[in-house]
């Protein structure tokens, strides 16, 4: 009675194991051979207890290689998925790196065309500041010569008594050059001056060139400090090969000043 209470309870019925089902047979069998019969029961007995043997699934084992085969796939899964998110991450980096190296790049271009930029400016600035300094500036009428001749000095030579301007010692054929920027407003025979070029200067002065053999220039052009203007010669009321040279307030004969001061206060060393 209390056995049949126990099955009651459990509410389900267990049938038995496989092992104790072939302990059973194993019994039977050692039974029958005490007994000597042992031949057409034996066969049936296996036989009834391969029958019985329960499949993987029975016994569960197909649960668990699903189970290992599913986990196997899920970290597969996370692997690849690791993969691509380093991936992905280097792909980033690498952009990152390669926006910075050209903005680098370009900061350094720029910087460059700034300072090429810059040095083409200030190229240019002391270019132009060299021409001004160039118009500006004065020079001797002939290179390497002296004063053969003083400002004022006396004698009949001249009509008014003295010398109007300074003589500079050259022989025939030397280069006369402008003292300074202006422009031609006389080229041409000139009287007692022989061929003379005279030349109103960006500063309102205005300087005489006589006595010349050749002309270099025309009314109207404009020149430069050290342009040639002419060939030094013995044209007009003179004495010999030399160069007549007269600084001037005025375009007009009896406006001259001391031409040696003239060229000294232009910065003209002589």
């Amino acid at each position: 009675m209390a056995f049949g209470s126990r099955a009651a309870g459990s509410g389900k019925h267990r049938g038995s194991s496989r092992l104790s089902r072939k302990t059973a047979g194993y019994a039977g069998i050692a039974a029958l051979a005490t007994t000597g019969v042992v031949g057409t029961l034996a066969a049936p007995a296996f036989a009834a207890d391969n029958s019985a043997a329960p499949s993987m699934e029975d016994t569960g084992q197909n649960a668990i290689v699903v189970a290992d085969d599913l986990q196997d796939d899920i970290e597969v899964q996370a692997e690849s998925q690791q993969r691509a998110a380093e991936a992905v991450a280097a792909q980033a980096q690498a952009e990152a790196e390669a926006k910075q190296r050209a903005a680098e790049a370009k900061r350094t271009a720029e910087a460059a065309e700034a300072k090429a930029k810059a040095e083409r400016e200030s190229a240019e600035r002391a270019a132009r500041e060299e021409a001004r300094k160039r118009l500006n500036a004065f020079v001797a009428p002939i290179d390497g010569s002296y004063v053969s001749t003083q400002y004022g000095a006396g004698g009949g030579m001249w009509s008014s008594g003295s010398h109007t301007g300074i003589d500079f010692h050259a022989g025939t054929g030397t280069s006369v050059q402008a003292v300074g920027a202006g422009t031609v407003v006389e080229a041409g025979w000139g009287g007692a001056y022989g061929n003379n070029v005279v030349i109103k200067h960006n500063d309102g002065t205005y300087t005489q060139y006589g006595h010349l053999d050749s002309l270099s220039v025309s009314a109207g052009e404009t020149v430069t400090p050290g342009q040639q203007i002419g060939l030094s010669g013995s044209t007009g009321n003179s004495s010999g090969p030399h160069l007549h040279f007269e600084a001037r307030t005025g375009a007009t004969y009896g406006s001259d000043i001391n031409p040696l001061t003239y060229l000294r206060n232009h910065g003209v060393s002589i």
